[in-house]
């Protein structure tokens, strides 16, 4: 593990809203390398924050978003996309002034558009994650080296967007400024399509053929062990670009069909090895 990067706090106190897979190891990551003095956790299921406590991710626990934020320096909104408009709102009527609003979606236009009015949010996605859900399987590491795309309105604080930046950075991100729309074209294809192309593949399956499946299957289907509740939330809301996505899939199934079916080897082996190159380098 890394070394804190801050002899004192970035931040004296951060609000995580929704602590799972992503909260918990922001948490985590926040107290490891002493970004927050203090990290509030806040959730629906108050059993379930009091295990967080109990496993050392957060150190204090509440139910009431408005009443977190009115002691907040930062809050983040780790829910499911669908939840963060309705979140900030409540938290913006007890925030105190100078707080920064932000969240961890992986879809930014419907979010940012929505609250185009609330001067203190900037939207945000670090780009980390695992087809594991719950705090249980936080990692604070989840976020070191990865990529936080940061989508600041035009009329975005500048001092409030350098703030934001610190903030990732300080987990061990690389940041990168880009306007909502660009965000949502781009995860569609490298985030969202793939989960879709992976459902689809699992729902190929037939179950006696399931002794049958090698790593191949395994690993080209892993992420369509996500929660289907959260990756609903995200395609519907970035349904456009995802369909556009789709199509372009079909589109390489149909050269790869075309291929095949008239026997043109040279021509599948030309598929193959576009392919091979696009992936090299990609970990």
């Amino acid at each position: 593990m890394n070394e804190p990067s801050f002899l004192s706090p970035l931040e004296e106190t951060v609000v995580v809203i929704g602590v799972g897979l992503i909260g918990g190891s922001l948490a985590a990551a926040l107290r490891s390398r002493r970004v927050s003095r203090t990290v509030i956790g806040v959730g629906r299921d108050i059993d379930r924050l009091k295990q967080a406590h109990a496993a050392g991710l957060i150190d204090e626990v509440s139910t009431d978003i408005s009443q977190a934020a009115a002691r907040a320096d930062v809050v983040v909104f780790c829910t499911p996309v669908d939840q963060v408009v309705d979140g900030v709102r409540l938290a913006v009527h007890g925030a105190r002034p100078g707080v920064l609003l932000t969240d961890a979606g992986s879809v930014k236009q419907p979010i940012c558009d929505a609250l185009a009015d609330v001067s203190a949010f900037v939207g945000a996605h670090p780009i980390a994650g695992s087809h594991r859900k719950g705090f249980e399987a936080a990692d604070p590491e989840l976020f070191e080296g990865r990529v936080c795309v940061l989508t600041p309105s035009p009329t975005a604080d500048a001092a409030q967007v350098s703030r934001l930046d610190r903030f990732w950075r300080a987990i061990g991100m690389r940041t990168v400024s880009m306007s909502p729309a660009e965000h949502d074209r781009a995860l569609a294809m490298t985030s969202h399509l793939p989960h879709v192309v992976a459902a689809s593949l699992s729902r190929t399956l037939a179950d006696e053929n399931r002794r049958l499946t090698g790593s191949g299957f395994r690993d080209t289907t892993r992420i369509a062990a996500g929660d289907p509740e959260l990756w609903c939330g995200i395609l519907l809301q970035n349904a456009e670009h995802v369909l556009a996505g789709i199509d372009a899939v079909q589109h390489q199934l149909n050269e790869y069909r075309s291929a095949l079916g008239t026997g043109d080897a040279e021509r599948l082996r030309e598929l193959l090895v576009d392919a091979q190159r696009r992936r090299e380098g990609l970990g």
